[in-house]
């Protein structure tokens, strides 16, 4: 039977799928957990899914899914437990690489407003600023991200003592554009909560070593399409520092894409927002 799949919000990629098992144009390889699905899957029946709350939702909902993340975190099988936080993960990856985009973005901060044009070529992705000129470059790999500076002479990676530092004054920092907690090797579900009506896989991530600002991570990834919906970094005195939630999505060309992210830092020791930076898609 074929059934129409509906896909949801993502920060601001997708792949897109017209039948159920059916790709338009991507290839994409699936996890051992996603090609145990795919049966399952489907075998379902159309009625029992247009019928299911994973499928409505008034704002995200979009004709199709994320074909990698949908199988892998979007059907709970009868009789079989969850899925382990390094194949969520690892579906989350290989749908955020797999993306064409070129969009203009900004930072806003009060009055600081910092404009970007975000380019996205597979699991290349470019953020390129202005006064002054800046172009980052983040590689996505299966095992590890590598953020590099693009120079008129090439690109050289981008010095891990300075991943840290506040990008323009924002609470955004170049560790955070570097998705580098996707990777790290110590991660647990936690259980199941839901994010602005969305049902997602709460994960806790901790971190491999110091030389990162968070020595914890939890992530609410969307069960249906893999969409990464809030992220909290915590210090190394295990106090609450930032926050990342998705606020709103608008639609692009056909696609629905990020339209604002909220990203609050925390006064150290406190639940007091001390800054509120928004990350902002234009069309």
């Amino acid at each position: 039977m074929q059934m129409e799949m509906k896909r949801r919000l993502s920060f601001s990629r997708y792949i897109v799928i017209n039948k159920c098992g059916t790709m338009t144009k991507h290839k994409c390889r699936m996890t051992k957990l996603e090609s145990r699905m795919v049966k399952t899957a489907c075998g379902r029946a159309h009625s029992s899914l247009e019928h299911s709350g994973l499928f409505r939702h008034s704002s995200f909902v979009i004709r199709h899914s994320a074909m990698a993340a949908f199988f892998a975190l979007g059907f709970s099988l009868e009789g079989q437990p969850p899925p382990s936080a390094k194949e969520i993960l690892a579906s989350v990856r290989m749908v955020e690489s797999k993306q064409q985009l070129d969009l203009q973005g900004q930072l806003r901060q009060n009055d600081v407003v910092v404009a970007f044009r975000l380019v996205q070529n597979g699991p290349l992705i470019r953020y390129s600023f202005t006064n002054p000129d800046e172009v980052l470059q983040l590689r996505l790999g299966e095992n590890s991200s590598r953020l590099d500076v693009v120079t008129d002479a090439g690109t050289e990676r981008f010095v891990g003592s300075k991943l840290n530092e506040k990008i323009r004054g924002t609470s955004v920092t170049y560790e955070d554009l570097a998705f580098k907690f996707l990777y790290w090797p110590s991660a647990r579900v936690l259980g199941e909560e839901n994010v602005r009506t969305r049902k997602c896989w709460k994960l806790q991530l901790r971190a491999p070593s110091r030389e990162s600002q968070y020595s914890n991570v939890l992530l609410w990834i969307d069960k249906a399409s893999g969409a990464l919906m809030r992220m909290e970094g915590y210090d190394w005195n295990a106090q609450l520092a930032k926050r990342f939630e998705v606020v709103s999505a608008q639609k692009i060309e056909g696609r629905w894409f990020l339209k604002q992210m909220r990203v609050e830092e925390f006064q150290p020791g406190t639940n007091h927002v001390q800054a509120r930076t928004y990350l902002e898609i234009k069309r």
